[in-house]
């Protein structure tokens, strides 16, 4: 008999009416405010008509408050499958044209059924946040659906790659999903992330604060390093999704993609034999060494405006992603501190989930101190960086620039970590601690009637010559090679190569405990 085409009539009816959301006049006002509806940030996310869409005629089951007379096809989100560059991906975008894109029992189902779909099938899960929270008129309802959705993403955490996007508000038990992702992105101006709103802030506390100053863009990506990348609209947020996740394997079970380079693998960078300053405390920008040695002079930072001492970011060697943990000599000199130490942690241990290799540029003279450091914890946060490094598996390169002194050295990937090849430059300066600061301690009686310094500045190159230089490491095989710096990025991507067959495993165990 075939279908009637009443049937059909009533299917296209139908989608078209869920592709509405709620209606014109509430796309509208989603543009009035420089935002997009989920469908288009779907649309520009995927590749050209690569979008499979669930779910579309889903909705609520609420029958209180007069909910039973309000239904959206859709129930304020859209969720699907399509591709990134040809490479499969799973998404749902929150459609805040419906009921604000409040969370209710089945636009929870929805999520969590996509996000179930995408461990199934080993692909990331990307997630575009524009929510006014829980839909209250579904009570415990809707607080379940948020528990189910934090429960899928620490079981997915490890597995799949989670970005999360942050284009519209994002507040009270919503802000725990991005949260637990590995990556979140805020576009400036129209989203912002907290626990509770300026008007509840006022009321407990007498703070009279605005939505963008509590928790906007550059809160996050700045202070407290919620958010990983600050964006100056949402195209641009996006467009950085889009980025980040050509570095990344699509599971914990796949190496990481290849990109072919037009950078060759022997190029020389003689600027590197005359980038570190002479006098050991002058600041030089550690960016420029990156940039100097990665394919294409292609770095993508991670977490730019938090802890700038710390750099951490995605680059390429010979085609294959790495990750480059560094320390900055233009901020703070590169000391490692609470923020820093807890910004690397995480990136490392992101990299390793995900097979994809670390290398590690040491300029570090130690950790901060003093008593906002030692009260805020920073021996607990310092050993997270510890761990981190102790804990993985995959390819690890280290090269020393300059300075690497007392248990910074250790932590900074050192060979007593398991570095796989750790490199110094021949300035580099291995020791306890800094030449001055050493004679000092050591030769203290001596220098009382040291009047005019000449017995201190022999003890001084004394000392250099014992101890801050590479070769006594070298010596012990505790670095590998002192490497000229014009030929870094040649020996980096040698080793990496040599690595790429790398097999190593952790004691057995359900999971360790890291000092969080």
């Amino acid at each position: 008999m075939g279908i009637k085409m009443d049937n059909i009539k009533q299917l296209h009816d139908l989608r078209r009416q869920a592709k509405m959301g709620g209606g014109k006049e509430r796309i509208d006002k989603q543009h009035e405010k420089g935002k997009m509806t989920a469908r288009e940030r779907i649309n520009l996310l995927l590749d050209q008509d690569s979008f499979e869409e669930f779910d579309m005629f889903v909705k609520h089951r609420c029958i209180d408050f007069g909910m039973e007379k309000k239904h959206f096809p859709g129930d304020g989100i859209v969720t699907g499958c399509g591709t990134i560059d040809g490479r499969l991906v799973y998404i749902y975008a929150q459609d805040f044209t419906v009921f604000g894109g409040s969370l209710s029992e089945t636009l929870a189902a929805k999520i969590v059924k996509v996000m179930e779909m995408a461990m199934k099938m080993g692909a990331p899960i990307i997630g575009l946040n524009d929510s006014g929270g829980a839909r209250i008129q579904e009570g415990v309802m809707s607080l379940a659906g948020y528990a189910d959705i934090f429960q899928k993403n620490v079981e997915a955490s490890g597995v799949i790659p989670q970005i999360s996007a942050i284009l519209g508000p994002c507040a009270g038990g919503a802000v725990y999903s991005p949260a637990i992702t590995d990556f979140v992105i805020m576009a400036e101006k129209t989203s912002y992330m907290f626990i509770t709103g300026p008007k509840v802030v006022k009321a407990v506390t007498n703070e009279v604060v605005s939505d963008e100053e509590l928790g906007g863009a550059m809160i996050h990506a700045a202070k407290s390093g919620v958010a990983h990348f600050a964006a100056e609209d949402e195209t641009e947020a996006i467009m950085l999704i889009r980025k980040l996740i050509s570095y990344f394997p699509s599971n914990n079970m796949e190496e990481t993609p290849m990109v072919t380079p037009k950078d060759t693998i022997d190029r020389h960078s003689d600027i590197l034999n005359t980038i570190i300053p002479e006098l050991a405390n002058q600041p030089y920008d550690m960016k420029e060494i990156i940039y100097e040695i990665v394919d294409d002079q292609e770095f993508m930072e991670v977490s730019r405006h938090y802890a700038p001492n710390m750099i951490t970011g995605y680059a390429r060697f010979n085609g294959r992603a790495v990750g480059i943990v560094a320390n900055q000599p233009n901020y703070l000199a590169g000391v490692l501190d609470i923020k820093g130490s807890i910004k690397a942690a995480r990136f490392v241990r992101f990299c390793d989930a995900f097979n994809i290799p670390l290398l590690t540029l040491v300029d570090v003279p130690g950790f901060l101190p003093g008593t906002a450091q030692e009260y805020g914890g920073i021996i607990s946060h310092g050993a997270k960086l510890i761990y981190a490094y102790a804990e993985t598996t995959v390819p690890k390169v280290t090269v020393i620039t300059r300075k690497a002194y007392g248990g910074a050295y250790i932590v900074m990937s050192s060979k007593h970590l398991r570095g796989d090849i750790n490199y110094a430059w021949p300035k580099a300066e291995i020791a306890v601690m800094g030449a001055d600061g050493a004679v000092n301690i050591l030769y203290h009686k001596d220098l009382k009637d040291d009047k005019d310094g000449t017995r201190k500045e022999e003890l001084l190159n004394e000392y250099r010559d014992k101890f801050a230089n590479p070769f006594v490491a070298a010596e012990r095989g505790y670095i590998d090679d002192v490497i000229e710096p014009k030929n870094t990025r040649f020996r980096i991507i040698r080793a990496f190569e040599m690595l790429s067959t790398k097999r190593l495993s952790n004691p057995m165990k359900k999971h360790g405990n890291i000092p969080l």
